[in-house]
């Protein structure tokens, strides 16, 4: 974005939160229209699309076998990959993954991984040699705030989109034949605030993203703190940690439905 153009908004947009309001007409706890679809994706083993306002974040999973770690030889694994590139936003440079890149797919990662919301001992094929990694690949397509909300969505309906590989006799995957759906006991949600002129907002859009002096996302299961990160030069203080909290465990379901709904249909 415009330098220029960063600091008019910057202006606009605390004016108006000063006064309990956001320039697209949301109250400061309001999320935006959230659109979610699952098996987006026929060659993946599960995917989702969520369109968050204007943000847009596809995710595909897919199953491959490895080799187990050393701590865990009776495990498989998961990992979460989130690309920032320059379709997504022209303020993104396609090339070696950004910080922010870095940070938001760690985010997601974290949240999903901290709820324990699948039972890694039932990846493995044989222990100690084979086991299955799950891949889930977060690919933003138009960037318009809250990346990491939108692909937490994104990525936990992907999880309940998978199915699980038919292995054959020699312990690998038989391509396209399935034994049925990834088991997934939890749905963790994350819930991302950004500070503006002293006020707490959740959902932040782009431009709202720039003005912003620091964030904070939790990540959440109904009433249960599962993961937090905070980010830029800014602070909270106390109270407004266990606001943020309150605001978090109340949104949970909202956002929960989002995605029951989106699963729902798609099973219908």
């Amino acid at each position: 974005m415009n330098e220029i153009l960063k600091i008019i908004s910057k202006d606009t947009i605390e004016e108006y939160v000063k006064d309990g309001k956001r320039t697209d007409g949301r109250g400061l706890l309001d999320y935006r229209n959230i659109e979610l679809k699952q098996g987006v994706i026929k060659s993946a083993d599960g995917s989702a699309w969520i369109k968050l306002g204007d943000t847009e974040v596809i995710v595909g999973t897919k199953f491959v076998v490895g080799t187990p770690y050393p701590d865990s030889p009776d495990e498989g694994s998961m990992s979460l990959n989130l690309e920032l590139s320059g379709i997504a936003s022209p303020d993104f440079e396609t090339g070696p993954p950004s910080i922010a890149s870095i940070e938001y797919g760690r985010v997601v990662d974290r949240v999903i991984r901290s709820a324990e919301c699948m039972d890694f001992k039932s990846f493995c094929l044989v222990p100690g040699e084979k086991v299955l990694m799950l891949f889930i690949d977060c690919y933003p397509i138009n960037a318009a705030g809250n990346l990491i909300d939108a692909a937490e969505i994104a990525a936990v309906a992907a999880l309940l989109d998978t199915k699980f590989p038919k292995i054959d006799e020699n312990n690998n995957i038989i391509q396209g034949e399935y034994v049925g759906k990834l088991e997934v006991n939890k749905i963790p949600i994350s819930i991302t605030f950004e500070k503006i002129a002293g006020k707490l907002i959740v959902d932040p859009n782009d431009k709202e993203e720039y003005a912003s002096d620091t964030r904070f996302t939790l990540g959440i299961h109904k009433d249960s703190i599962l993961a937090c990160q905070k980010s830029k030069a800014g602070s909270f203080t106390e109270d407004e940690i266990n606001y943020m909290i309150d605001v978090a465990t109340s949104k949970y379901s909202v956002l929960e439905k989002v995605i029951s709904d989106a699963n729902d249909n798609k099973e219908s």
